[in-house]
């Protein structure tokens, strides 16, 4: 370990099939491929890692994103989280703070112990310095990185700013504060040029670029293990399988994709049967329980066949408790004929980087991100402008849905399509591109890790007097 750093990653949840944790899975595998010790600190494994050692898998459950104090933070501060929010008089709101801060501290505490014990150069904070979704977690690091300094680097996935639940909170100051900090020694990584760009504007820090990366070299395809996937869920070989490769969140706008479908069926009767709209991962952190039952609805009103499989996909291939096969997300796209991804915002897109490694046609709408830095590369996706109308969904033309369907059912398009957004994709968004990233912000960030290796070395030292 002498040319190499020990890296802490910290996170509310890893191990899981959320945008974190599979750019996680993704940067622990590059830093051990160039000869760093990983290890990971999180609230939750949703399941272990099997790219670490077990021992380098550290939980500290009150960072998770349910934990009992986050639940109990978020139904005071966030009124728009709350159908009935608490009156939070001044004298009340102090009381948080200081409560949130004296436990805050306490997780720092628990954090410079295993970065003492483990002699740890580096932290890389996934997110929590953020979105205030690990509220103890973030103001751990926090600490952890302003007090104690230790060499800290905060991985920017999203921002609070941008979830209007997160609005008119009574703790804004405090977020302003440390979501994310701006001290001096402090590096900042984000997905976009966008990001990068409201992160100069609001904090005046210099964050670097890091994009959502996914692995080219060896790129999902159908093997052994998943070729039953249409007999095991039930679908025939001729069946047209459509896949939402996502979360149930409403920015995600699924309701959008079962539109298109709406149409697409209704203007190609002849394989209105065969059409199967999919969605792949589960509801997620941002629980809405009304969601599920609008999105059935709806399909039932189009005529669209609607399948939410989440109890059947994990981030790791294995069974559930009652033996059945369970796939992964990469398994399900290896099986599709075309990914809908209509999001009306999203912090960089790994869904769309997973669909192009599987050589899947996609049929996205043109958000901010997508606009800034993912179009302006010239990929053959059918772009949908993200133009609302007054009902409050996305305008789809006429146009879109022939460009659908003439991917599902012209092999030659389809084939030109997905070759040409493969060859791009894995150029700008491959492993050697986030291999090359990552190594240059070490470089650059080098000296700070060295001085705080030096700073937690002396912290280990006792004194008899």
């Amino acid at each position: 370990m002498s040319s190499g750093f020990r890296i802490g990653i910290i996170s509310g949840k890893l191990g899981d099939v959320d945008g974190v944790s599979l750019e996680v899975d993704k940067w622990i595998r590059i830093l051990g491929e160039m000869g760093h010790e990983v290890h990971t600190i999180a609230g939750k494994y949703g399941t272990p890692l099997v790219s670490l050692p077990q021992e380098r898998q550290f939980t500290l459950p009150n960072i998770r994103f349910d934990s009992r104090e986050q639940k109990w933070y978020e139904s005071q501060v966030f009124p728009y989280l709350q159908k009935h929010p608490p009156h939070i008089t001044p004298k009340r709101k102090k009381i948080i703070l200081d409560r949130l801060q004296f436990e805050g501290k306490e997780v720092a505490n628990r954090l410079f112990e295993y970065v003492q014990n483990n002699s740890l150069d580096v932290i890389v904070a996934q997110n929590t310095n953020a979105m205030p979704m690990t509220l103890l977690g973030g103001m751990g690091v926090y600490e952890l990185a302003t007090q104690r300094r230790v060499a800290t680097i905060f991985h920017h996935h999203d921002f609070w700013w941008e979830r209007s639940r997160f609005s008119n909170s009574h703790i804004e100051g405090l977020l302003g504060r440390i979501m994310p900090p701006t001290d001096p020694g402090l590096e900042h990584i984000v997905l976009s040029t966008y990001a990068a760009h409201i992160l100069r504007s609001i904090k005046r820090v210099q964050p670097k670029l890091v994009p959502n990366c996914e692995d080219f070299d060896n790129p999902v395809v159908k093997d052994e293990y998943n070729a039953d996937f249409r007999r095991e869920l039930g679908f025939r070989d001729s069946d047209i399988l459509v896949v939402q490769p996502t979360r149930i969140v409403r920015r995600k706008r699924i309701e959008d994709s079962i539109g298109l479908m709406g149409r697409l069926v209704a203007l190609h009767p002849e394989i209105a049967d065969k059409v199967h709209f999919i969605i792949s991962l589960y509801q997620g952190d941002e629980p809405d329980e009304n969601y599920i039952g609008e999105i059935r609805q709806m399909a039932q009103g189009l005529g669209v066949q609607v399948h939410l499989i989440s109890d059947r996909v994990a981030s790791e291939r294995g069974t559930d408790e009652g033996g059945r096969k369970l796939y992964t997300n990469r398994d399900v796209l290896a099986n599709a004929d075309l990914v809908t991804y209509l999001p009306i915002w999203e912090g960089f897109g790994n869904a769309l980087l997973e669909a192009m490694a599987a050589k899947v046609p996609v049929v996205t709408t043109t958000y901010l991100v997508y606009k800034t830095d993912i179009g302006i590369l010239k990929f053959r996706n059918v772009e949908i402008l993200d133009v609302y109308g007054d009902d409050g969904h996305l305008i789809i033309p006429d146009q879109a849905v022939e460009e659908v369907y003439e991917l599902l059912t012209n092999p030659a398009v389809r084939q030109e399509a997905v070759e040409h957004n493969f060859e791009i994709a894995a150029r700008e968004f491959g492993f050697g591109k986030l291999r090359e990233r990552i190594g240059t912000i070490l470089e650059d960030y080098g000296d700070e890790i060295r001085a705080s290796r030096k700073r937690v070395a002396r912290s280990k030292q006792a004194y008899s007097v």
